[in-house]
């Protein structure tokens, strides 16, 4: 049996055997709804009210709530057999917190009884899936931006504001093209679940292009490319240009019609030496690589470290505990 690769997202999550070249076969949600202790729901109103969403900001927070959620996943979606569990890879955010780290390998030992467990950094991952080894990743997705860079010397993360990622959720197919000046925005109007009937013109752009200029929703920071080219400049100067070189942009967000265009003319402009180019999927790779490019890396990854034997085994947990995740792992 393959590996699965999971990658858990704050919006949705990602899970299929380690097959590289199509699609994960199972694209969720991650929020879950909460039910009584019967299993049902006696007021359907409080259905919609009472949700848990056991991903914040790309790291997990309810541990309880992600135990159900994978149960469903690897046994219900993936077929998995109780007492024949297979290898498993995980997807894991930039800086994500020793502790979580420890409790994910536990979880997947104890509870899940796992024979072989793997993980690594989405950034790393999805510089994997467009075939890089080295580059710099830009991953904006629901619930956090992380500019992040294939390198052995120095990591880099920053998390998003939350007003671009309220507004985003809004207007979640909002397009890039239309600019302050020049073009028209049609009015569209929209309903939302409590019946309530908004109308979005000028905010089908502004949407999206607060990512570049942040200044439009009030706040006082440098836009996306900008921060990357900062961030960049802080490693040598031998690596800048193979890092910029090698740039990939992925995440849910990311997938904006028009988006890839945007972030090219602003790299355009940009008083950087060395400017940010693009790194194209192969043609071989499935459509719209940017909203799962991190779990194409980890299937290609896992295609590697399991018949390699550089995973977990469940001999090395019992042997060390949950602490060999630090040093086999990322």
């Amino acid at each position: 049996m393959e590996a699965a690769v999971v990658d858990v997202g704050s919006k949705l999550l990602k899970a299929d055997f380690a097959i590289p070249d199509q699609t994960p076969a199972m694209i969720i949600p991650t929020q879950m709804k909460q039910l009584l202790d019967d299993g049902s729901v006696t007021d359907s109103s409080l259905a919609d009210n009472v949700t848990v969403d056991p991903v914040v900001r790309g790291f997990i927070r309810d541990w309880d709530a992600i135990e159900d959620l994978l149960h469903h996943v690897l046994y219900t979606g993936l077929g998995w057999e109780i007492g024949n569990e297979g290898q498993i890879l995980f997807t894991d955010p930039l800086c994500t917190p020793k502790a979580n780290k420890e409790q994910l390998v536990q979880l997947m030992f104890e509870t899940f009884n796992i024979s072989g467990f793997y993980a690594s950094e989405q950034a790393v991952l999805s510089l994997y899936a467009v075939g890089r080894i080295s580059g710099c990743t830009v991953d904006i997705g629901h619930g956090k931006i992380e500019l992040g860079k294939s390198n052995p010397q120095v990591n880099i993360s920053m998390s998003d504001v939350e007003k671009i990622k309220e507004l985003y959720s809004c207007c979640a197919e909002d397009e890039l093209a239309y600019q302050k000046t020049g073009y028209s925005c049609p009015v569209e109007k929209h309903t939302l679940p409590d019946g309530q009937v908004i109308t979005i013109g000028r905010e089908r752009y502004t949407v999206g292009e607060a990512l570049f200029q942040p200044c439009l929703l009030g706040l006082e920071a440098h836009g996306i490319v900008d921060q990357l080219v900062r961030a960049i400049s802080t490693v040598s100067s031998d690596n800048q240009r193979q890092l910029l070189e090698n740039t990939v942009v992925c995440g849910g967000t990311s997938s904006m019609a028009g988006f890839e265009e945007r972030f090219q003319k602003e790299s355009s402009l940009s008083s950087s030496a060395v400017q940010p180019t693009l790194v194209k999927p192969p043609e071989y790779m499935p459509e719209n690589l940017t909203m799962y490019s991190a779990w194409v890396g980890g299937a290609i990854l896992a295609k590697v470290v399991f018949p390699q034997n550089q995973h977990i085994t469940k001999a090395d947990y019992d042997e060390t505990g949950p602490s060999i995740v630090h040093r086999k792992c990322f």
